[in-house]
């Protein structure tokens, strides 16, 4: 009883060996994110098995612009990370919920706007990215209605994020897979049953996070000892608020950048035809989950390293990098030669279509060894935005993304063009993709090593 006490309460990172507090954070944390990354593969699974090719690469095609208008929620969620830790760190309870009150009402006055601009934008931006035309309505109201139920997915990711503020990553796992298998089981009632084709897919997934949404509200009620969550906490601060804004911007901003990146390459990709936008989503549905482990640990990096820095214990701070850099970096691997040697049994999971299983694991070996170098990006990026410097990061990825990504892969398209190729070689945007990864390791641990993050202290305790 006393263990399974524990595995739900709020964990103090400021006590104990580093690599393992790293390590207990992070296992649960990377479970909650395959079971996440889940909602989005059982989508494309069940489309691809039940409806077609081109059902695939509709939800495939509708995937950047619902990123893209999810920006706010990325920003809010990374900001309240980031001042939970250093807060609780710091034993500050004051602070700590009137953080959690703040949070919880951006993220209600930001489900608004993406409700009530989403479904208008949505088939206009189809239009403008020269999405086919015989999967173009399908695309539309695969997007409606997310934007429409957007009010749980938003409040799941910053509420979960709070709970990892507070060194909780098991509860918000739980939750995940519940909510998951709800998934699952309602994307096979609205597709096979009763035939709802894409747009079901989208309702299942909008339901079961609403779930997980509430399960995390039920639980931040009954964490009394932590913090106080009511009508005063829940009324917005001027300074909360805008340590909120100035933490969660840049990464907000950060998202905004790669969501554009993936719009703007997402129209090279259409351009190649349906083939390679559903050879697209298969990849970048495997592409999520091989990206969990390093995501996991850039979370776990932001908590840890969060809280040390809110407790004054720089000394942790630098063990616990070594420490959960070096664990990111052997996951990675490991990851990569499973893809190496095992890729092509995973594509074939998403469609029976040999031409399309070959040319997804054609594309899956030109991005495998970069998930190495996003393993260190992942890392040191947590850390830097653990003390507050959110900016650094994401001039990280503006350069990598815009000025290196984009390019190449217009670029190698271009200079690719040929009578069985008109538009290029679909490869463009995959190497572009590496290079940009590759790129962005180098630069990330040039800034750490340089160390300017440390003396901003951009700390709201500060």
């Amino acid at each position: 009883m006393g263990i399974t006490k524990d595995l739900f309460a709020p964990k103090d990172m400021t006590q104990g060996t580093p690599w393992k507090r790293i390590a207990e954070f992070t296992l649960p944390m990377f479970i909650g994110n395959v079971a996440q990354q889940f909602y989005n593969t059982a989508d494309s699974i069940i489309v691809g098995r039940y409806i077609g090719d081109n059902a695939l690469a509709a939800v495939g095609s509708a995937a950047p612009i619902l990123f893209l208008l999810m920006v706010l929620f990325v920003g809010i969620s990374v900001g309240a990370g980031i001042m939970v830790a250093q807060y609780f760190g710091a034993k500050d309870r004051e602070n700590l919920s009137r953080t959690i009150g703040n949070c919880i009402t951006q993220t209600a006055i930001a489900s608004v706007v993406i409700m009530v601009i989403g479904p208008l934008t949505s088939k206009p931006l189809l239009v403008l990215l020269n999405t086919p035309s015989s999967i173009l309505d399908w695309c539309a109201d695969y997007l409606n209605i997310f934007f429409l139920g957007s009010a749980g997915l938003a409040f799941y990711n910053i509420l979960a994020g709070v709970l990892r503020g507070l060194g909780d990553s098991f509860s918000a796992l739980v939750y995940l897979l519940i909510s998951t298998a709800l998934n699952v089981w309602l994307d096979i009632l609205f597709v096979a049953r009763f035939g709802m084709g894409v747009p079901g897919v989208a309702l299942a997934t909008v339901i079961a996070q609403g779930i997980s949404a509430v399960f995390c509200l039920l639980k931040l009620l009954k964490m009394k000892d932590s913090f106080d969550l009511n009508w005063s906490t829940l009324k917005p601060t001027k300074e909360h608020s805008i340590n909120l804004i100035k933490l969660g911007l840049p990464s907000g901003l950060t998202q905004a950048i790669f969501s554009l990146a993936m719009i703007v390459v997402q129209s090279l990709t259409n351009s190649f035809g349906e083939m390679v936008i559903a050879c697209n989503v298969i990849v970048m549905r495997v592409d999520g989950f091989a990206m969990m482990p390093n995501f996991s640990f850039g979370a776990a990096m932001t908590t840890f390293t969060g809280q040390n820095f809110g407790a004054n214990r720089l000394d942790r701070m630098d063990q616990g990098t070594k420490d959960g850099t070096k664990m990111a970096v052997a996951v990675s691997t490991v990851i990569t030669i499973f893809l190496l040697f095992f890729g092509h049994h995973l594509m074939n999971v998403f469609t029976d279509t040999a031409e399309l299983v070959d040319l997804s694991m054609r594309m899956m070996r030109i991005l495998a060894v970069g998930y190495i170098a996003v393993a260190v990006t992942q890392s040191l990026s947590g850390v830097m935005r653990g003390v507050g410097d959110t900016v650094t990061p994401m001039w990280i990825s503006l350069f990598t993304v815009v000025a290196l990504r984009i390019p190449i892969a217009y670029g190698i398209a271009y200079l690719t063009r040929s009578e069985a190729y008109p538009t290029g070689r679909p490869e463009s945007t995959y190497v572009s993709l590496l290079l940009s990864w590759t790129l962005g390791a180098f630069i990330t641990l040039l800034c750490y090593q340089k160390g300017t993050w440390r003396k901003k202290r951009a700390n709201p305790l500060s």
